[in-house]
């Protein structure tokens, strides 16, 4: 069975992941509102997805 001769130190051992750079969310705008929004997921101004309302939201009394 093989085994490592020696540990592997934190350092070399996270250089692995070193090369990742992390991207930004791609908007689109919301059919319904017309606001920008993260793809794929629930208008958080106005909780619709897909054609259909999801996510009920309050209306503001004022």
């Amino acid at each position: 069975m093989a085994v490592p001769k020696s540990k592997q130190s934190k350092s070399r051992t996270n250089k692995r992941f070193a090369q990742y750079k992390a991207t930004a969310a791609n908007l689109v705008e919301c059919p319904h509102c017309h606001e920008l929004k993260v793809s794929h997921r629930v208008c958080a101004n106005c909780g619709w997805y897909d054609g259909k309302e999801v996510v009920a939201q309050e209306e503001d009394k004022k």
